[in-house]
């Protein structure tokens, strides 16, 4: 792991194209945070940063702002502010932050800024869990592979978001095991009544128990999702019958969630 103090600009090396990029005109916007929690531990494992519009509207009014020419500094922004919003409301847990593997152009210098956060505000970066989405369209899957290894090397944790619903799949785990593999919602949803996606996760899950990634479920919603996706072996969850994401706030579980 390369220590937080560490410059790891490569010495001689103004940066890269997406660091020299004409500035843009900065897009607002702000985090909710979800809790991810640990069946077995009965605790909250992580918490996942969700974009908001800065007076809490939806993800999609701030991503469809989001273009080529704006990318790289949205994608670098976002990063510090997840930091800053978990550091300052005392986050003791994981955080997990999506960034967009098609605006990173070097690894070893674009994760800078992420490094000056964490230094800045005192947030261990071994806390922090760099996530993708499986099903986002990806330009260069090779680079994407190298980003993660990249990642993991600078003591990062990484995980792969909405598992089966994109066209990777398998030949993406094939080439690179994130610590997390994330199951795509729509495979959870009344999974205890749809024995064909009972089939595909139980799948999903013996296939990361031989390769050594945490599988973790999203968008539960009712107790007998939970309860069978426990049964499954599946115990890192997320979703509403937990908490709602909290708008810069950290959500605590009901009691009854765990009944």
């Amino acid at each position: 792991m390369i220590p937080i103090h560490q410059d790891i600009l490569p010495a001689g090396k103004a940066g890269c194209g997406g660091c020299q990029a004409p500035a843009q005109d900065d897009i607002a916007f702000e985090f909710a945070y979800q809790p991810i929690v640990d069946l077995d531990t009965r605790s909250v494992y992580a918490f996942e940063a969700l974009v908001r519009g800065p007076a809490g509207e939806s993800a999609a009014s701030v991503l469809a702002q989001v273009n080529e020419g704006n990318q790289y500094r949205f994608d670098q922004a976002c990063r510090m502010k997840a930091v800053e919003g978990a550091a300052r409301l005392g986050m003791t847990s994981l955080l997990s932050i999506n960034f967009l593997p098609n605006a990173v152009y070097r690894p070893e210098v674009c994760i800078r800024s992420t490094f000056e956060a964490a230094r800045t505000h005192g947030f261990p970066i071994e806390n922090i869990i760099f996530e993708v989405t499986e099903g986002e369209h990806i330009q260069d899957r090779p680079h994407l592979v190298d980003i993660f290894r990249q990642y993991r090397r600078f003591g990062f944790q990484t995980a792969i978001d909405d598992f089966g619903a994109g066209y990777a799949g398998l030949n993406l785990l094939a080439e690179y095991q994130p610590d997390i593999v994330k199951i795509d919602m729509d495979l959870v949803r009344d999974i205890h009544l749809h024995k064909p996606r009972q089939a595909i996760v139980r799948g999903i899950t013996g296939i990361c128990r031989e390769l050594g990634i945490r599988v973790l479920a999203e968008g539960i919603e009712t107790r007998e999702e939970r309860d069978f996706l426990c049964s499954a072996g599946i115990s890192l969850m997320q979703g509403y019958w937990f908490a709602k994401p909290g708008f810069m706030a950290l959500p605590g579980i009901a009691p009854a969630a765990w009944a």
